[in-house]
């Protein structure tokens, strides 16, 4: 990623018609990394020549993206554009003190702490900084912010801030695998790179859980998406959306609707929001007049060719069926921890995925699973000098704030382990 001094390209222009899968990724890719774009929605890319007067190669497919110097790129990648704009960098330095996988709250609050307090510090980040809460419209009970802040620029804040202390930021990288050896371990990317660190923090957060619908991954991006997405609300004008899920991502991805669509339906199985939304968000939904709460209910069906065109919603009291016209179904019903990963390099986890780190690895210890003397540190996982922060961690709170608290802990037991290897 960028040094903080470097400034953000011109405006990209993004080309592509309505309910493409590709162009919707190119769009969230975009708004989530505070990247100016203009969305220009065309059914051919004919019509770039013909109705918009750019000049683009002819035999170019759509989506295409145009950027100021008039290159133009067909459906190209997040690391493609990165490229092309000068943020794609290569990792510097053969060894790391600190190596940070996930670029989620916990993973950027250790980027800064780690790089401020001197340690050689490299994030890993598969796709945009800011994991889930990136996606979120407003994060309005965050400390600090007394007038919210949206996941992305929040994220964005959090990464200059790591840039200006010298972390390095890996932007569309994924750990594919890795090595251990006897005083550091080596990530192997999905790009090829081995990055070598003498600690490392994993802060991969969680996705969202699947729906386990028939013709639900056909649609994704097609009508049907995972999380908040706050960059297609202003393509919902006069529409209705529907919002699977009763936590606070779900509660503010609605009321960011509610200002663009004619009607927003949350949808969730329990007889109420008392339970899952915090009371300011429960107070706004019950006065917003487009926002309706649909309870005891369940998505039960998808319908739609190469879009989404209609939802079955099931009672799961009385059994009743009915179906609901609709371009827009966001689903935020909590996740699942992205460890697959983890068994291979012996990273002891709970049974639904999560990773097990300090006083829960006491059985661990017992049972000659932990190589050392001492006692696993706090936050650290069955590796020695592997520790776990946010989401990805069995027992962490499911909150931003928590999670920036515990990635900015894990470093203070980076520099405990590091303390203790050999010179």
């Amino acid at each position: 990623m960028p040094k903080p001094h470097m400034q953000k390209p011109e405006t990209i222009r993004v080309f592509g018609s309505a309910g493409s899968a590709s162009a919707y990724a190119i769009r969230d890719f975009l708004h989530r990394s505070l990247l100016p774009f203009e969305w220009i929605e065309v059914r051919s890319a004919g019509e770039i020549y013909t109705a918009h007067h750019f000049d683009c190669p002819r035999h170019l497919k759509l989506p295409i993206c145009m950027f100021s110097d008039g290159t133009c790129l067909e459906n190209p990648t997040s690391a493609q554009i990165l490229e092309h704009i000068g943020w794609l960098i290569q990792p510097s330095h053969e060894m790391y003190d600190l190596a940070i996988y996930g670029g989620g709250p916990a993973g950027l609050s250790a980027a800064v702490y780690g790089a401020s307090e001197g340690l050689r510090t490299v994030l890993i980040e598969r796709y945009a900084v800011g994991g889930q809460a990136g996606s979120s419209s407003r994060i309005e009970n965050y400390l600090g912010f007394p007038k919210g802040i949206s996941g992305a620029d929040l994220a964005e804040k959090a990464r200059e801030q790591a840039c200006k202390f010298g972390a390095e930021i890996l932007m569309t990288r994924e750990g594919t695998g890795a090595e251990r050896l006897n005083t550091h371990g080596i990530g192997i990317l999905s790009d090829g790179s081995r990055i070598a660190a003498r600690a490392a923090i994993c802060a991969t957060g969680v996705h969202y859980r699947r729906l386990g619908l028939e013709g639900e991954e056909r649609l994704i991006g097609a009508g049907v998406y995972y999380g908040a997405g706050s960059s297609e609300a202003t393509l919902c004008h006069g529409e209705e959306v529907i919002v699977v899920g009763g936590g606070n991502s779900a509660g503010q991805a609605a009321m960011h609707f509610a200002r663009y669509a004619c009607k927003v339906s949350i949808v969730i199985r329990g007889l109420g929001l008392k339970e899952t939304l915090s009371d300011y968000l429960l107070q706004r939904i019950a006065t917003e007049p487009n926002v309706h709460v649909i309870t005891q209910t369940v998505i039960a069906g998808l319908e739609g060719d190469d879009t989404l065109r209609e939802v079955e919603l099931k009672n799961v009291a009385s059994g009743e069926l009915r179906k609901v016209q609709t371009r827009w179904l966001f689903i935020c019903i909590g996740g699942e921890p992205q460890t697959a990963w983890a068994s291979n390099v012996g990273i002891l986890r709970d049974d639904a995925g999560y990773i097990l780190t300090g006083p829960d690895l006491e059985f661990a210890a017992s049972r000659s699973l932990w190589p050392l003397a001492r006692a696993p540190f706090y936050l650290e996982t069955s590796v020695p000098g592997l520790f776990a922060a946010g989401d990805v961690r069995h027992g962490s709170v499911k909150r931003c704030a928590s999670a920036v608290g515990e990635g900015a802990m894990a470093v203070t037991f980076v520099h405990k382990h590091l303390a203790q290897l050999p010179t």
